[in-house]
């Protein structure tokens, strides 16, 4: 019986080793955030400062929208991909409204130049000017 609790003792010594000591071992050897600034080239320093208020004000931007997507009763992935739809339906119609404002604005260009007779009316005579044959 002494055998087998010995055994016993001796993973239980061994799994605390690992469970407490692997952890506390990585934390001795990880650098902190300070000394990997500090072995930064001081051309990236000078950019990391730069940068810092825009990521973290990047970062308070995300928070808030999560903090957003959480007040609602569905899951935060779920709300998060209907904005996103919802961003990308945005941009959708912003690129058509655009794209209709240049083509009005090429017409007006077009217009003053005297190019397009009519106000913009084409005439279409239902066949090719190549040939004598009606378009398909």
């Amino acid at each position: 019986m002494s055998g087998r609790l010995g055994t016993w003792l001796k993973m239980i010594a061994a799994g605390g080793a690992v469970c407490v000591g692997g952890p506390a071992f990585v934390m001795w050897i990880q650098p902190t955030d300070e000394e990997l600034f500090q072995r930064y080239n001081p051309d990236l320093q000078k950019k990391s400062l730069e940068r810092r208020y825009e990521k973290q004000k990047d970062f308070d931007d995300f928070v808030g929208r999560l903090k957003e997507y959480s007040k609602s009763d569905k899951p935060i992935w779920k709300v998060q991909e209907e904005a996103v739809q919802k961003l990308r339906e945005e941009a959708r119609q912003q690129e058509k409204q655009n794209a209709e404002e240049v083509r009005k604005r090429q017409e007006a260009m077009k217009r003053e130049a005297g190019l397009m007779q009519g106000g913009g009316q084409l005439e279409c005579t239902g066949k090719s000017k190549v040939t004598d044959n009606p378009l398909i």
